[in-house]
């Protein structure tokens, strides 16, 4: 999310705190120092952890065959979404310590807002794919069996980031550097990365809202759907692994209902915050930039939480990762810890599609 004013520092170099923001003969800020420190701290563990966690979903799913499913595809390729958002944090956080001047050039201050729109649209895009597939795979099996194939999918997700990036591009457009007029006493220019305000801007940060609420929409018709169908079949399941199946399909309801809430719980606020900012007039924007701050936040917790969730609910997962980090660990072991799991040859997307994090 990025933040803008139409403030500008003064001239002195004591701080200035006219106008709600922070300025000093060199640049401004949105916030106090009190606050900047913890935001830092919370924001880089969000990376780190966010960047390692992602990076072994990824490794997890290319190197175990038994994990290369058609769903953990779009686990896979969430990942690497998620992990590019995580990689444009430095500078969402140098814009919160000083959102002018912007020393990264005009090139940076257009690509940036650009491909964090595209990974954001693109998480959403394959966590709706990936419940659709969820909802064919449970409510009709044996069509989703020979109609959804790898071959199928790696198109879709093609497919997928292709419309995101392009439903981003306008935002290369709209997002500019402009002169910062008598922020310091020296004679060179300082720049600004902003977003002029017009009618096209509201209208596109209406579209990234839409990129939420039809999901949401969907998302929720879908898992209800889903809810039902495995209701229904509760009494149909016999045989001697009946009880078994029944608890996987009971986990799998309470799962799917975690999604969803994590989901809105994490991005809800973002996009409210983007309304709020389009529509705030002066007297609210020192409100709308404390908002924005903590949207930001649960926006990129949503980016690293999945490989978390991934790892409390999901013993293959779990297995997979130890594999990965010690290699010296016995496949006797590792196989009896998968065969030991309820469902254990299932692959983690149907018990966790968060955002969206899983950016549901």
């Amino acid at each position: 999310m990025k933040n803008e004013s139409s403030s500008e520092g003064g001239s002195s170099s004591a701080p200035d705190y006219s106008d709600g923001f922070h300025c000093t003969e060199h640049s401004c800020s949105l916030f106090s120092i009190s606050v900047l420190i913890p935001m830092t701290t919370i924001f880089l563990i969000l990376m780190v952890v966010g960047i390692i966690g992602n990076t072994i979903t990824i490794l997890i799913i290319r190197r175990n065959k038994d994990m290369k499913t058609t769903t953990n595809l779009y686990l896979s390729s969430m990942a690497v979404s998620d992990m590019i958002i995580l990689l444009c944090l430095p500078f969402d956080l140098y814009r919160i310590w000083r959102f002018k001047p912007w020393i990264f050039g005009g090139f940076m201050c257009k690509f940036l807002n650009f491909i964090s729109e595209g990974c954001s649209y693109s998480t959403i895009l394959h966590v709706t794919a990936l419940s659709i597939e969820r909802y064919l795979a449970i409510c009709f099996p044996l069509k989703a069996k020979v109609f959804i194939t790898k071959k199928r999918v790696k198109i879709v997700i093609g497919f997928l980031w292709i419309f995101a990036l392009v439903s981003a591009g306008p935002f290369y457009f709209l997002v500019r550097i402009e002169p910062v007029h008598n922020f310091t006493n020296s004679s060179a220019t300082s720049w600004e990365c902003t977003t002029p305000t017009s009618d096209l801007l509201t209208v596109m940060f209406w579209v990234t809202t839409a990129y939420f609420f039809f999901p949401v929409f969907c998302l929720n018709i879908l898992y209800g759907f889903i809810g039902r169908k495995l209701w229904k079949s509760r009494d149909k399941i016999r045989g001697p692994n009946a009880a078994n199946r029944e608890k996987c399909h009971k986990q799998t309801v309470r799962i799917l209902a975690v999604v969803v809430l994590a989901f809105v719980i994490c991005w809800l606020p973002f996009h409210i915050g983007r309304i709020i900012f389009v529509n705030t007039d002066y007297e609210m924007i020192n409100f709308s930039q404390y908002f924005n701050v903590v949207a930001m936040q649960l926006f990129y917790l949503s980016a690293s939480i999945n490989p978390i969730l991934y790892n409390l609910i999901s013993k293959k997962y779990r297995t997979a990762a130890y594999k990965l980090l010690r290699p010296s660990m016995s496949e006797e072991k590792a196989s009896n810890v998968t065969r030991d799991e309820p469902g254990g040859n299932t692959d983690i997307s149907v018990i966790i599609q968060h955002e969206y994090t899983t950016h549901v």
